[in-house]
C-alpha cells in the first residue's frame, strides 16, 4: 500500500503514530544491540586504563622516595666531608 492510501484509509494521526512507534522501536533496538555492547567494551578498557594509571602513580611515588633518599644521603655525606675537612685543618 502507498502512504497516501494509508492516510486516506486510516487518517494522518494513526499513520503518523505507527511511524513514530516504528522509529522508537528501531532506536531502542539499535541502542540495545549496538551501543550497549560497545559501552561494555569501553567500560572494560576504561577500568584497565585506570589500573595502569594507578600502577604508574605508585611507581612514581616509589621513585620519588628513592630520589629523596639519595639526595638526603648525598647531603649527609657532604656535611660529613665538610666536618672532616674542618677538623683536619
Amino acid at each position: 500500500m502507498e502512504l497516501a492510501q494509508l492516510v486516506n484509509e486510516y487518517g494522518f494521526p494513526i499513520v503518523a503514530t505507527v511511524g513514530l512507534l516504528y522509529m522508537i522501536y528501531f532506536i531502542w533496538q539499535f541502542i540495545t544491540n549496538e551501543i550497549k555492547s560497545k559501552l561494555g567494551q569501553t567500560i572494560g578498557t576504561l577500568i584497565e586504563l585506570i589500573d595502569r594509571i594507578r600502577m604508574l602513580d605508585n611507581d612514581i611515588i616509589r621513585l620519588q622516595q628513592k630520589l629523596d633518599t639519595v639526595i638526603e644521603l648525598r647531603e649527609s655525606d657532604a656535611a660529613n666531608n665538610n666536618t672532616r675537612t674542618k677538623s683536619n685543618r
